[in-house]
């Protein structure tokens, strides 16, 4: 006989946030960011609260994701019966051990306040889905040892590496928590593949992105600085703030304090995940100031209102321009090599000019500055020389010889 209740299939995957009922002490509770949960609540038999009342307590039955309607009825109909025995349900319901794929979701969705960004959440789910769940993703969590983890890594080991090792990560971290949470024991096969140097060592070629010589700048700037079209004073600003492209085409008016010559881009696009200060030199506000016109949320409006620049703008503005063998990324490293041959900056300054961390996290912890205005000193030479149609090495002294 089929258990019925106040839920559908429908409600259950569109009800909004809040407590829900089903009957019989079950409900969905749906919370503000979306995840979606079961909880049932019983009165164990015999049993008093501190005040001397029937003992009424909330169980969890698991994500809504991974626990379908049926068998939420179905575990909370087992929870009732057992109090009504005067059993709490903590201590003697039988604990069924999840699949891979199951605790996997679970673990996604109490992760996800803790992911830098909604795509790297989606990103982390993504990877063991392609890769894990088709071959381990119905298997019990305790029965998965050195053999199955294998059978997902090794196809993808040499050809796609760095996807293989992100994707051991996430394997090691479900069952990390399938340990802490009684399901498996021993040690995690991950680490033992690891510890042993069960798979070939793969010497991976690091992938620098295409960079334009900082000797050409000056020139390709001033065909930017020709053109009306707002993917080119994007790159433009890219360019002169040595900044990251999603850093560029996300930021927002209320980032930036033109009177102290500052952006700050927020810690949540931001590779490191701490917010960076940018010092603004005249050239860059010269190019950003007049957009303001535009009342828009962001300060490089793409074509639809109110919405930024795609990814792609700036990168394809390049090849109209028929701009071979360079990426917007490489204008970072354009920029490093300026400052290295010509300005003679301090490492120090270049690096944190990028965003980059320097030091290990003791000399981080002891050295907090962030040498804004050493930086700034450094910038206003860089877009002097870059703004300069005609700039060369030696129209931007050197940093020693001032």
């Amino acid at each position: 006989m089929a258990l019925t209740g106040k839920l559908t299939k429908k409600l259950v995957q569109n009800l909004g946030s809040g407590r829900h009922g089903d009957g019989n002490g079950l409900y969905l509770v749906v919370d503000p960011s979306g995840a979606r949960r079961w909880i049932v609540r019983v009165v164990v038999k015999g049993q008093k609260n501190r005040k001397g009342a029937p003992l009424r307590t909330d169980f969890g039955l698991g994500g809504a994701d991974v626990v379908t309607l049926n068998q939420a009825r179905e575990r909370a109909l087992e929870y009732r019966r057992m109090a009504r025995q005067g059993l709490n349900p903590r201590y003697n319901a039988e604990q069924q051990v999840p699949s891979f794929e199951e605790l996997a979701k679970q673990v996604h969705i109490e992760r996800m306040p803790t992911w830098k960004n909604a795509k790297h959440g989606q990103q982390w789910i993504n990877t063991l889905r392609d890769y894990a769940f088709p071959t381990i993703g119905r298997m019990p969590v305790d029965n998965i040892g050195q053999p199955e983890v294998l059978m997902c890594l090794s196809p993808i080991w040499t050809q796609k590496h760095e996807t293989a090792k992100r994707l051991a990560q996430r394997i090691k971290t479900v069952l990390d928590v399938a340990r802490s949470k009684g399901f498996r024991s021993g040690e995690n096969p991950v680490t033992a593949i690891k510890d042993g140097n069960v798979l070939p060592k793969v010497n991976a070629k690091v992938k620098h992105h295409k960079a334009m010589k900082w000797q050409d700048v000056p020139a390709f700037y001033a065909e930017l600085k020709s053109r009306n079209a707002m993917a080119a004073k994007a790159l433009m600003f890219t360019c002169l703030t040595g900044s990251r492209t999603n850093e560029v085409l996300g930021m927002r008016w209320d980032e930036i304090d033109a009177e102290a010559r500052l952006w700050t881009c927020p810690a949540d696009r931001m590779k490191t995940g701490e917010h960076h200060r940018v010092p603004l030199t005249e050239e860059m506000l010269s190019i950003i100031e007049p957009l303001r016109a535009m009342k828009s949320e962001y300060v490089f409006e793409g074509q639809k209102r109110h919405r930024p620049l795609s990814n792609m703008s700036m990168l394809m503005l390049l090849r109209r321009m028929q701009v071979e063998g360079v990426t917007v990324h490489g204008f970072r490293s354009t920029f490093r090599d300026w400052a290295s041959e010509v300005s003679n900056a301090q490492r120090e300054v270049a690096e944190l000019s990028l965003s980059h961390r320097i030091g290990s996290d003791v000399e981080r912890a002891y050295s907090r500055s962030d040498l804004l205005e050493k930086r700034r000193a450094l910038m206003e030479r860089w877009s002097k020389f870059v703004s300069d149609a005609g700039g060369s090495a030696e129209k931007v002294a050197p940093e020693d010889e001032k």
